[in-house]
């Protein structure tokens, strides 16, 4: 017998171990992340999906071109219809002229896509899955030690843990001493656990 997708996906599912550093690079302990966030699949066009539609919602969408009805300047007919040996033109402001109208620009509009939440949530799922996978997901219980914050040394432990060129860190507001100390790097990318 077959069995059910619920009981496939449970047991493909299981919690990864990840150290935790300090800013000293020792390792102290150990935190058990669930298998239900970080091993699940991956789904590569749900992800494309949303990034894109992510990057679409940045846009600013104000830009504005004047059509031929909207340029200032002259109505008038600019010479005779016929008998000048030139093509017939009823306007100055039409889009073939210089300082002319444009003919189908760019108007204000919005370029949001709407994202259900299960497609988000699934989607980044499926980010944190593959870059467990890859070890690429790394717990530090701190960047700085003592009560002062330094950048200086919160990139420095940033070094020793990983080379990538783009970091995305989860730090809670309340730790006001790792926030202020990495949220000028300009590789770190800060955000929040959601409550």
């Amino acid at each position: 017998m077959s069995q059910s997708i619920a009981e496939s996906k449970a047991q493909a599912r299981t919690d990864r171990e990840v150290p935790v550093r300090t800013p000293a690079g020792e390792s102290s302990g150990s935190v058990t992340l669930p298998g239900d966030l970080f091993d699940a699949n991956a789904n590569v066009s749900l992800m494309h999906q949303v990034v894109v539609a992510q990057l679409a919602a940045a846009r600013q969408g104000t830009h504005s071109t004047k059509t031929r009805a909207q340029v200032s300047g002259t109505g008038a007919k600019p010479y005779r219809q016929k008998g000048t040996g030139r093509a017939r033109q009823g306007s100055l402001r039409s889009p073939q002229f210089a300082g002319g109208g444009i003919a189908h620009g760019p108007q204000p509009r919005n370029y949001e896509q709407k994202t259900p939440k299960k497609m988000k949530a699934a989607a980044l799922r499926g980010a944190l899955s593959d870059r467990a996978r890859e070890d690429r997901v790394h717990v530090v219980s701190a960047f700085v030690e003592g009560d002062a914050p330094s950048t200086k040394s919160a990139v420095k432990v940033l070094d020793a843990l990983t080379a990538a060129k783009r970091v995305l860190i989860v730090l809670d507001r309340d730790d006001v001493l790792n926030w202020i100390s990495l949220r000028n790097v300009p590789r770190v990318h800060l955000i929040e656990p959601a409550a």
